[in-house]
């Protein structure tokens, strides 16, 4: 385990945060890529000794201090029995809806078909350095939802299957990862841009709270800060903070867990003077904070097109900084 990050999770003082970043085993990292040309993004995932390497590699290569489960949010769907391909992002020849969903219905066999996710976290652990955290994650329920229902289904149904499969499935997605050893697991929702205002509010919000661990951590993503913190300040055992969300207030309002973000992403893509300007600026506004449980990160997922320099000049800024 990384000390750093238990220390963020345990909410200790400490000069230096720990570093991790969203899809940091990815398409811009070359030990990814040299992998691609050799397997499918599905082989990469589903044999354990695969998903092992792909996430070791950007640990080893950048020295981030945490290692994340390598996968897919979408897997879970596939366990139900919807045919999934990457070719090359995600693509389903069938959608859910009222007509077909008792097809879709056994969570419990979608457990079972998750098992190599199980058999990727122990072989990721075993592959680690000791001093090296490592974290698995799921999709947030109405995100992945939203790539399962049929676009045209009632909200009224939407509220049923999220209820009675998606919840259940996810919860238990979530406790096979803790066993095999994840030390936290994140619910990674990107998808609320989607959510009806009024929904979230009097009945998503409230549907979150069965998820909720010191275990588990909660990203939700471009939402405003209003909005956001009916989600995240619940008793999560962590939260990620999307770039459009002020680390201060952050800071200021939630204390609990870790806090990890929230550099934007697209300044990783800038010029080099241009972006050690935007990421001085980011760290002098960090550096007036209290940094208690901050975990180093970017706003959200790591662009495919982001130079491998600028992670390491990222990590060592940061590190230079906070040491």
């Amino acid at each position: 385990m990384n000390k750093l990050f238990q220390n963020a999770c345990n909410r200790i003082e400490q000069p230096t945060p720990p570093i991790w970043i969203m899809r940091q085993a990815g398409r811009y990292h070359s030990h990814y890529q040299d992998l691609k040309q050799k397997y499918t993004f599905e082989e990469l995932c589903k044999q354990p000794e695969l998903a092992a390497e792909v996430a070791r590699g950007p640990v080893a290569d950048f020295d981030y201090d945490l290692a994340i489960l390598f996968s897919d949010i979408l897997f879970v769907l596939e366990g139900l029995g919807l045919e999934l391909e990457f070719n090359p992002g995600p693509k389903f020849n069938t959608k859910i809806d009222k007509h077909n969903y008792q097809e879709y219905w056994d969570w419990e066999a979608a457990i079972d078909f998750m098992s190599f996710q199980s058999d990727a976290i122990k072989a990721t652990r075993e592959v680690l350095p000791n001093n090296k955290s490592l974290i698995g994650f799921v999709g947030g329920p109405w995100s992945v939802l939203q790539y399962g229902l049929s676009p045209d289904s009632h909200i009224d149904f939407k509220k049923y299957f999220l209820k009675e499969v998606i919840f259940p499935l996810l919860k238990e997605n979530i406790k096979l990862q803790l066993d095999a050893g994840a030390e936290k697991v994140m619910i990674m929702d990107s998808g609320l841009q989607t959510i009806g205002r009024t929904f979230l509010r009097e009945e998503y919000t409230h549907m979150l709270d069965d998820m909720v661990s010191p275990n588990v951590g909660y990203y939700c993503r471009g939402l405003p800060t209003d909005i956001c913190g009916l989600v995240l300040d619940k008793d999560w055992g962590g939260v990620g903070i999307d770039s459009v969300i002020s680390m201060e207030h952050a800071t200021q309002n939630l204390n609990r867990g870790f806090i990890q973000g929230n550099f934007d992403e697209n300044f990783m893509l800038l010029p080099e003077d241009r972006f050690k300007r935007k990421l001085n600026e980011f760290l002098d506004q960090m550096e007036g904070m209290d940094r208690t449980g901050w975990v180093c990160g970017l706003g959200h997922g790591i662009n495919k097109n982001t130079p491998e320099i600028r992670v390491h000049q990222f990590i060592e800024a940061v590190r230079t900084r906070f040491s």
